[in-house]
């Protein structure tokens, strides 16, 4: 009887938690019922935000420069809704193009980024490509010809070394979908890491062991395609133990977000755990903006929810993609995305 009675909550809990995704406030209810859903609805309004239809670019002191790696979060975004391909295309073809690509890489011999390295040969995967010639530049020799003894994949660069959590776990990652997989030791070094609740840290080897909300949700991923599941699991363990009431996530410091949640959702659904997922993804919908907003916004995922602003929306909106649908970056795939820039039909 007990039993039953368990599972009967359990059932009430999984609906309650459904619905909410579906009963949500007319601000963001409108992509669902106009037939896009929210992943495809967030991605056909990211698309119309690249410049010329291709790039991202930051501003400072009034001068544009181009930021290859929020344009690559976009080609991850458009594939795991299966939306706005073409614009994806089109994005990988302006970082892939050699002066963009070297400015964003290093030059491969006196400067050479390894999470630069990494993500790009990873989004030429995620987009069917051969990251081995990109432009005649061989990614992959490249990124494995940063790896240190120990394991670790470092930068060479006369800046200094500015590898961390997510450089590794995208060095596995895109390593992973190669002939040879990622090397052993490279999963090792990072599932050595681990802090002591079960998190991960952004930078290893500090006084303190800080978990990092984002750094964990990378990192569980590349541990669980690199054959780690204990250490990808104790990751896990971590993100749902700092899960907020309200479904979100925050990384160190503020309130929740959606850069941080859009991540670690992606990470729950990748690591079996629906319920939290479901919690997070319901977050993430509230930040939505529907037919209540401005007809150029709707669809854009709003950071935090305390006010839309178009600098900060961007990159909060490709990483609320991925947590919207949940596809883990070892099985995303831009195969069979459709063309064009969705929008919800508002009344």
């Amino acid at each position: 009887m007990v039993v039953r009675r368990s599972r009967h909550r359990l059932l009430a809990l999984l609906c309650g938690v459904l619905a909410a995704l579906t009963l949500t406030t007319p601000a963001v209810a409108a992509p669902e019922r106009a037939g896009v859903t929210r992943p495809e609805a967030a991605a056909g309004w990211l698309a119309r935000q690249l410049v010329d239809g291709e790039r991202f670019e930051v501003v400072f002191d009034g001068v544009a420069y181009p930021d290859q790696g929020l344009t690559l979060d976009a080609v991850f975004a458009f594939a795991a809704a299966g939306a706005a391909d073409d614009y994806g295309a089109d994005a990988l073809a302006w970082v892939t193009r050699p002066d963009v690509r070297d400015g964003y890489l290093g030059d491969g011999v006196s400067e050479a980024y390894a999470g630069a390295t990494a993500k790009l040969a990873l989004a030429v995967q995620v987009r069917g490509g051969d990251p081995a010639d990109v432009g005649g530049v061989d990614l992959i020799a490249r990124l494995r010809s940063l790896q240190t003894p120990d394991g670790r994949f470092s930068d060479r660069s006369a800046y200094g070394d500015y590898s961390n959590a997510f450089s590794q776990s995208f060095a596995i990652l895109a390593l992973d979908r190669t002939a040879l997989g990622a090397p052993p030791a490279a999963a090792a070094w990072l599932a050595g890491t681990r802090c002591p609740d079960g998190g991960y840290p952004l930078l290893p080897a500090q006084p303190v062991c800080s978990s990092d909300v984002d750094a964990t949700a990378l990192a569980t991923q590349a541990l669980r395609a690199a054959g780690r599941p204990a250490d990808a699991a104790a990751g896990v363990r971590w993100l749902v133990s700092v899960q907020g009431a309200d479904g979100g996530f925050t990384n160190v410091a503020g309130t929740p977000n959606a850069n941080s949640t859009g991540l670690a959702a992606q990470a729950l659904r990748d690591g079996h755990r629906p319920l939290a997922w479901a919690r997070a993804r319901g977050f993430l919908a509230g930040l939505q903006l529907g037919c209540a907003a401005a007809p150029a916004d709707r669809g854009a995922v709003d950071f935090d929810g305390g006010g839309f602003d178009p600098a900060t929306a961007p990159r909060a909106t490709a990483q609320a993609v991925l947590g919207l649908t949940g596809t883990g970056y070892a099985r995303l795939s831009a195969t069979g995305a459709d063309s064009g820039a969705p929008a919800p039909t508002c009344p």
